[in-house]
C-alpha cells in the first residue's frame, strides 16, 4: 500500500493529472502550486491556491493568477463534478474572472508601437451533462463587462484609425450571455468524427446592454488508408446584432490558416475555415505531415463596427500550405511546421509544443497504439469511479496525458526526441 501511494504521488508530481483528485484529501487542506517568475520585465508566471476535496465530495475551489508581459488573468472557480442527488451526472461550475488580453489581433499596434489591451470582468455559472456515451451538453449564463485600455491602464473608446473599440460607445460594454453547447466525440479510432455546435445569445437585461446572437460550429473527420491518416476539418460562425469589434472572428494563424500571422487574413462578422491534412509515419515516434488551409470572412469584414480589418488592408480571404513533422513526446505532441501563404509575403515557420485535447488532429501513430488505448480506457474507468464526467472539457484530455506519461516517461528517450527535432 505504501509503495502504491508513492507511485500515485510520483504520478501527481508529473503534473499530468492536476485536474483530478486521485487520493482523497482532507477537507480544509489548502495548497499553493506553480509559483514561477521569469527574467523578463515585470512579474511573469502563475500561482494557484486551491482545495481539491471540499466537503469530502471531490468538489473543488481554485483561486489562480496568471501574469504575462501584456496579458493577465485572475480567476476564482468552484466546481461540483456531480451535483448531489442528480441521477444525470450533471456538473456545476461557478466562476468569477478578471482578465486582460492583447487587442492587437483586431486593432493592431497603436502609435509608437504601444499595446492596446481588452479588459474583461466576467462572472457566471455553467452546467454540463452527458447525454449519451459520445454526446454531452453545456449551458452557461455569464455576465461580462469589457473595454479597451492603453498601456497606462486608461480607458480607450477609439483606436489609432478612429475605429470604435466598444459597441455601445461607452468606455465599456455590458452584456449577459446565455450559452448552449453540444459536443459529439467519437472513439479514439483515427477515422472517428468530432462535432461541436455552440450558440450564444445576448439578453436585453438593460436598454444599453448588448443584444446579439452568435452561432459557431466545428467538425472533423478522419480516414485511414494504409499507414497514412487523412483529416478533414471545417469550422465557421456568424454573428447577428450589436457586438464589440474585439469579439469578431479572427482568421489566420497556427490554429486557423497556417502561413499567416494570427488574425492577418481578417476579422469578420462571419467566417469559414477549412483544413485538409495527411500524416504518415517516418521513424519511431516521428511522423511527417502535409497540409493545406483556406479561410475567409465571407465578405463580412466591413460589417464589423469601424471595419478594423479594412483599415489595416487585410485581404479577407487566403490560403496556406506546407508540411512538417510531429513527434509524440512525454511533453505532448510537438509540431515543427513550415507554411507558405498565397500573398507572396514570405513564409512562416511554426514551432509548437502542443498538448492537444484528447484526439490528435494530425497523425495516427503513438496515440492509436493498442497499449496507449488500453491505458486510456483504464483511466476513463477510474475517472468515472471518482464521479468525473470524462467528456467534460477539463477532463477530456486527461486519459491521453496519463497514457503518454506512463508509456514514455520510463523509456528514457526524451533526448532522442529532441535530437531528431534539431538534427
Amino acid at each position: 500500500m505504501l509503495q502504491a501511494k508513492r507511485d500515485v504521488d510520483t504520478l501527481l508530481a508529473m503534473g499530468i493529472m492536476e485536474d483530478v483528485s486521485i487520493v482523497p484529501q482532507p477537507a480544509g487542506a489548502l495548497e499553493i502550486d506553480r509559483i514561477t517568475s521569469g527574467p523578463l520585465a515585470g512579474l511573469i508566471g502563475s500561482s494557484a491556491l486551491y482545495h481539491r476535496n471540499l466537503f469530502g465530495r471531490n468538489q473543488k475551489v481554485n483561486l489562480s493568477l496568471e501574469r504575462g508581459q501584456i496579458d493577465s488573468i485572475f480567476r476564482i472557480n468552484y466546481t461540483d463534478p456531480w451535483i448531489e442527488g442528480d441521477d444525470k451526472r450533471t456538473s456545476r461550475t461557478i466562476m468569477v474572472q478578471n482578465s486582460r488580453t492583447p487587442g492587437t489581433l483586431v486593432h493592431g499596434n497603436q502609435p509608437n508601437n504601444t499595446n492596446l489591451t481588452i479588459g474583461r470582468v466576467t462572472a457566471g455559472i455553467e452546467y454540463n451533462r452527458p447525454f449519451r456515451p459520445k454526446w454531452s451538453g453545456t449551458a452557461q449564463l455569464i455576465f461580462q463587462r469589457a473595454g479597451a485600455r492603453d498601456e497606462k491602464g486608461d480607458p480607450m473608446i477609439r483606436d489609432f484609425h478612429s475605429s470604435p473599440l466598444t459597441a455601445s460607445g461607452n468606455i465599456h460594454d455590458d452584456m449577459v450571455l446565455a450559452k448552449l453547447e453540444s459536443v459529439y466525440t467519437g472513439s479514439s479510432d483515427p477515422s472517428s468524427s468530432m462535432l461541436v455546435v455552440n450558440m450564444e445569445q445576448g439578453l436585453p437585461v438593460w436598454s444599453d446592454w448588448l443584444v446579439f446572437n452568435r452561432v459557431t460550429g466545428r467538425a472533423r473527420k478522419g480516414l485511414v488508408i494504409g499507414p497514412a491518416c487523412f483529416n478533414l476539418s471545417v469550422c465557421g460562425g456568424h454573428v447577428v446584432g450589436n457586438f464589440p469589434p474585439h469579439e469578431a472572428f479572427l482568421i489566420g494563424g497556427t490554429n486557423s490558416v497556417r502561413g499567416y500571422e494570427e488574425g492577418a487574413i481578417g476579422s469578420g462578422r462571419s467566417y469559414d475555415v477549412g483544413c485538409g491534412e495527411i500524416s504518415f509515419p517516418l521513424v519511431g515516434p516521428v511522423e511527417g505531415a502535409m497540409f493545406a488551409n483556406y479561410g475567409t470572412d465571407l465578405g463580412s469584414g466591413t460589417t464589423v463596427p469601424g471595419d478594423p480589418a479594412g483599415a489595416r488592408l487585410k485581404p479577407g480571404s487566403g490560403y496556406g500550405y506546407g508540411g512538417g513533422i510531429r513527434v509524440a513526446s512525454p511533453l505532448g505532441p510537438l509540431r515543427l511546421e513550415y507554411a507558405f501563404n498565397d500573398q507572396g509575403t514570405g513564409s512562416n515557420a511554426h514551432y509548437n509544443a502542443v498538448l492537444e485535447n484528447g484526439v490528435k488532429l494530425g497523425g495516427c501513430g503513438f496515440e492509436q497504439e493498442p497499449e496507449t488505448l488500453a491505458i486510456e480506457d483504464a483511466v476513463k474507468v477510474l475517472l468515472q469511479g471518482l464521479g468525473e464526467d470524462i467528456n467534460r472539457e477539463g477532463i477530456r484530455k486527461t486519459p491521453l496525458r496519463v497514457a503518454k506519461a506512463l508509456r514514455e516517461g520510463t523509456r528514457g528517450s526524451l533526448f532522442c526526441y529532441f535530437s531528431l527535432l534539431f538534427l
